[in-house]
């Protein structure tokens, strides 16, 4: 008998040669991690249960029969002991996902799993032979939590196998016509880089701007010989930190045979201008952006860079923190495919204060776990370095690739901090009216609305996420003619969302109390440029008199509130080493505030519980579609026609505004306008996706309003 994986039309492809092709390449991917043999072995027996009969008439002309084809493969693993025991996860979740190891009778765990009926599929033995398997996973002398290890080996493994069994069969669907374009080596990037940045490296003035620039440069290209490890590189606002990292990064895996550098950062707005001058040095076909604003499936040329998104296969990654760690925790075929392409990279974390808090020493964890064991290089990159040694064990020492740092700051100084302690809003409106050009950054969407609306008039702009992207882009565009013609007026109040990755330079800036981290990114856009003395480049930090408590930030602010009574200067490095020291002391257990951890002990490891639990933006909120563009309007109607497919729904995103939502026991802004006949389903089946109905809840110049008021509410 003749026994088929897979069917395309008149042309078939065997379980064996499935099988065979599929262990070859998860083998391959093993083997950087040094474990080969496990690929091979995982990928050999992963589809087993399409040995049965049952499967067989499935494929062959019954496609309404339902049958587990994963579970046998399990129990093979499982019945086998020791090592293959670890592959039952694999093999069980390669379709599903990985599973919990839970208990009997709990559905979708994999005990639970090992316990089901299978139909027989014994007929394997007459053509695959199991294969052995030598290697250990990991040193366990070398690893402070063998456990923990185990969870990420286990994931590894999964995501070897996941992405072969995809490109196996991609392959043979394909009839062997691959669109694949894995881009370019890492030695012709660095020459193509090297060429680029030629001419800089012969200055060597120390007295300019570009000359300091230059040296931070050449220091990176020097310490990229350097054996892979943990690196740090914090250079001040303005010295050149995209590219000389990049620098780093391309000599780095060039010097230590790696295969790719992922750039990791928090905010899409620095991941679109990072990519596109990587893009300009390396070329569009080395780069691949991979977050929620990117979308490779519109057009038939973009086929290669869709594909490769699937799995990371580019020299360079551009991602998000959600993107990469989030990954790292999940458990689907989907966001685990491209985790072995991570082996043997160069890892970029940009803006490192970003780190997720309340996540951090999970991230640490994984962060050290790719060190010990999957041969990567990590790089802490930003001018406002938070404290994470104390995180790593003790045998990872962070070596510095900024040379001379602290007179590299004190060069680079262009601004002097102000306390003014508490203020009224009357106070500082009637600042704001005497200044020419300068930007007010408040913590919350309501005050910028507030303030904003007693400022209101020629120059005075908003921003905020209470306005849609591409509103939010257009305010900008216009803020950013304004402060380019030093004659205009221009006042803008802001949330925080101006704090990085946008290229804005006021004469001064206000900053509402807030992480000493975030106070010196907002200082970032005054003096951007040192066209003016830092003694007339004033950053105001304030409080405001009608105390309110920031939800998520408050342990920050207090903690900035501290440095400032105790007369620490912002602009000192040893400011910042401190903020973070006691931030984090007084985060204490919050550090991990999901117990993360904890769910991978004893060896009773919760793939599925984590990943849906693991989730770095916990926002209780609902979308928000803004019609009153023509372009909105077009593509509303294609979402009517279409659905809300993925593709659609990214294109929807400029157009929208998260709503939070209450929990049960108390409204939020959703209930109360939801009520007051504001907000429509926009389409069926889409939960949590509504149409603004009330064209006066959004105001040309603040966005949705963010109060309803209540004479409206029972109007309507």
């Amino acid at each position: 008998m003749k026994y088929l994986a897979h069917v395309d039309g008149d042309r078939e492809q065997t379980v064996k040669e499935h099988l065979e092709g599929t262990a070859q390449l998860a083998e391959e991917f093993a083997g950087k991690f040094g474990n080969g043999d496990w690929g091979y072995c995982c990928g050999t027996l992963h589809d087993i249960g399409k040995y049965s009969n049952l499967f067989q008439r499935k494929i062959q002309g019954e496609p309404e029969l339902r049958v587990d084809h994963s579970t046998a493969g399990a129990k093979l693993c499982m019945d086998l002991g020791g090592y293959y025991e670890f592959m039952s996860y694999c093999i069980a979740g390669h379709h599903a996902g990985l599973p919990d190891l839970g208990r009997k009778g709990v559905p979708s765990s994999l005990l639970n799993r090992l316990q089901t009926k299978v139909c027989d599929y014994s007929a394997y033995k007459k053509e695959i032979k199991i294969p052995e398997v030598h290697t250990m996973p990991f040193n366990p002398e070398q690893v402070s939590d063998a456990d923990f290890s185990c969870s990420v080996f286990i994931r590894m493994l999964y995501s070897c196998l996941v992405d072969a069994d995809f490109l196996d069969t991609e392959r043979f669907m394909g009839n062997g016509q691959g669109l694949r374009d894995s881009g370019e080596s890492m030695e012709t990037l660095l020459r193509d880089l090297q060429q680029h940045i030629a001419e800089w490296l012969d200055n060597e003035d120390e007295t300019t701007i570009n000359g300091r620039r230059t040296e931070i440069l050449k220091n990176c290209l020097e310490q990229g010989k350097a054996s892979k490890g943990l690196f740090q590189l914090t250079v001040p606002t303005g010295g050149g930190k995209t590219i000389a990292s990049l620098a780093f990064a391309l000599q780095h895996a060039v010097e230590n045979h790696m295969e790719r550098v992922i750039y990791v950062i928090p905010y899409t707005s620095i991941i679109e201008q990072n990519a596109r001058v990587f893009r300009d040095i390396l070329g569009d076909v080395n780069v691949l952006e991979n977050h929620s604003n990117v979308d490779y499936e519109e057009s038939e040329d973009f086929k290669p860079m869709q594909l490769a998104a699937e799995n990371w296969d580019k020299p360079v990654v551009v991602t998000t923190n959600v993107q990469f760690f989030e990954s790292l925790y999940a458990n689907k075929s989907s966001k685990c495919r491209k985790l072995h392409n991570i082996v043997n990279s160069v890892i970029i974390f940009d803006e490192a204060q970003m780190l997720p808090v309340n996540y951090l020493k999970p991230c640490i964890a994984m962060m050290e776990e790719l060190l010990q064991n999957y041969g990567t290089s990590i790089v802490l990159c930003t001018a406002t370095q938070p404290t994470l040694q104390s995180f790593f064990s003790k045998k990872w020492t962070v070596r510095e690739l900024c040379p001379r740092r602290e007179e590299q700051f004190r060069f680079f100084e262009r601004v002097t901090y102000e306390n003014m302690g508490t203020i009224t809003e009357d106070e500082i409106i009637e600042r704001l009216r005497q200044e020419q050009q300068v930007l007010c950054i408040v913590n919350t969407r309501k005050r910028a609305q507030k303030l904003y609306k007693q400022l209101q008039g020629e120059g005075v702009y908003h921003l905020s996420t209470s306005m849609y992207p591409a509103h939010r882009k257009r305010v900008l565009n216009e803020i950013g003619i304004k402060t380019g013609d030093k004659a205009s007026k221009c006042i803008v109040i802001s949330t925080s969302l101006v704090e990085a990755g946008v290229d804005l330079d006021f004469v001064s800036v206000y900053r509402e109390l807030a992480g000493v981290d975030s106070i010196i990114q907002a200082a970032g856009r005054c003096n951007r440029n040192g066209e003016r003395g830092k003694e007339e480049s004033i950053v105001h930090i304030f409080q405001w008199k009608d105390k309110e408590r920031v939800p998520g930030q408050q342990q920050q602010i207090d903690t900035t509130k501290a440095l400032l009574a105790e007369a620490f200067d912002i602009s000192q490095l040893d400011t910042i080493t401190e903020y973070f020291r006691r931030l984090y002391h007084i985060k204490g257990e919050s550090l991990d505030m999901k117990k993360i951890l904890e769910k991978f002990q004893n060896k009773d490891y919760s793939f599925a519980t984590v990943s849906r639990e693991f989730n770095l933006i916990e926002e209780n909120t609902v979308t928000v579609y803004i019609n009153r563009e023509p372009e909105a309007q077009a593509l509303f109607q294609e979402i009517k026609q279409k659905g809300l497919t993925k593709s659609l729904m990214r294109k929807a995103g400029l157009y929208c505004v998260n709503v939070r939502k209450g929990d049960g026991k108390r409204k939020e802004l959703f209930e109360e306008m939801y009520e007051a006949g504001m907000l429509d389903p926009a389409v069926a089946d889409a939960q949590d996706f509504y149409m603004l109905t009330d064209e006066e809840q959004y105001q040309s110049d603040t966005g949705l309003k963010l109060v309803v008021e209540s004479g409206n509410a029972m109007f309507m």
